[in-house]
């Protein structure tokens, strides 16, 4: 495909800026704050990503349907189907339950797409990569029913690794890609770019439990509540039973856990790459604090009970400015900040195993 005029593309761009304030606040906060070579390319990541999360959220889509639009997004990043069918497609089929949003996002597929088009062969290999694991894991999850939780916590770790894992991944790649000094570092990063991924979606899935409840959807894992004495599939908003509350604290510990190794990772980002820092503190920071809201309000029946305040928000965004180039201060927040919140249990008499996954 021949590059856009510049006219066409600037176009394209100032379209991608304003439709990610529509469809995440918090990463059209983050990406402007990336160096001026990957602003571009990781704000077209995510909404590459926002489509295909928006095929899954739809409750209106069958599995089959899930599946087929998945597979037609897969070659559409590869340049083997058209972007305006598809895009035509997937409009008809979504319901009234996709914002309006992500119904203008997926209209304006084939504009996002041209984006991706111009980028270099190293940046479309990260984001086709990135989407299509992340497609194949979503259609090994649609199959299962997940009304009364997933089966166990390896379950849940495998499920936040193909809706979030992949995403670190890529953006270590992209990162990798623009710094030398972070590419010398490549092998350390990959392992904890994962394990951070899955730590901002558990709390993301924490967050959100009482409103994936109501789409018949749950993605806690039934082993780890089984045995604090609790059955999801008795789930309810306002749960007030002490072995809800014990299973919650669970997970709150493994999301802790996989948040330092996200305090780790940016340790590993090169001190002068302010910008990169900012990025993955602001979103670490937020994610931190909403644990701590989910940890001490554990009846809490909406996402908006634990919903962090904009006074935080602007709170992460003045002390990580202050300190984000010194690693043991940073060091020190992070351990005021998590504080009196709970430790895996494999975590009290050692360090737990990593675990990896095969992205098929």
């Amino acid at each position: 495909m021949p590059p856009l005029p510049n006219e066409a593309r600037n176009s394209d761009l100032a379209y991608q800026a304003e439709v990610l304030q529509g469809v995440s606040r918090t990463f059209a906060l983050t990406i402007p704050e990336l160096p001026d070579p990957l602003r571009a390319v990781v704000g077209n990541a995510y909404l590459l990503c926002r489509i295909t999360d928006t095929i899954e959220d739809d409750p209106a889509l069958s599995a089959g349907q899930k599946q087929k639009l998945w597979r037609r997004f897969v070659d559409v990043l590869a340049n083997r189907d058209d972007p305006r069918d598809f895009a035509r497609e997937l409009g008809r089929m979504l319901s009234a339950s996709t914002t309006a949003s992500e119904h203008d996002l997926v209209a304006n597929t084939p504009r996002v797409v041209r984006i991706t088009n111009g980028f270099s062969a190293a940046q479309r290999g990260a984001l086709e990569r990135c989407v299509r694991h992340m497609a194949h894991g979503m259609q090994e999850f649609q199959r299962l029913d997940t009304s009364a939780g997933l089966a166990s916590l390896m379950q849940l770790e495998r499920y936040c690794y193909f809706v979030a894992g992949v995403v670190g991944e890529m953006l270590t790649e992209l990162f990798c890609d623009y710094s030398v000094e972070m590419n010398d570092r490549r092998g350390e990063l990959l392992p904890l770019a994962v394990s951070f991924g899955q730590g901002l979606q558990m709390t993301n899935i924490l967050k959100d439990v009482w409103e994936d409840r109501r789409r018949g959807a749950c993605w806690l894992p039934r082993e780890v509540f089984r045995e604090t004495g609790f059955d999801l599939s008795f789930l309810r908003p306002g749960q007030n039973h002490p072995g809800f509350a014990r299973g919650l604290a669970e997970i709150v510990a493994i999301a802790r856990q996989h948040l330092a190794d996200g305090m780790r990772y940016i340790e590993l980002v090169p001190t002068r790459e302010t910008g990169i820092r900012r990025h993955c503190l602001w979103a670490l920071g937020m994610a931190v604090l909403t644990l701590r809201r989910v940890h001490a309000t554990p009846m809490f029946k909406s996402g908006r009970d634990v919903k962090i305040s904009r006074r935080s928000v602007s709170a992460v965004i003045a002390v990580t400015s202050l300190l984000g180039r010194s690693n043991v201060a940073l060091r020190q927040v992070f351990g005021t900040l998590t504080r009196g919140l709970p430790l895996p249990r494999a975590s009290r008499s050692g360090e737990p195993e990593r675990k990896s996954f095969d992205a098929g």
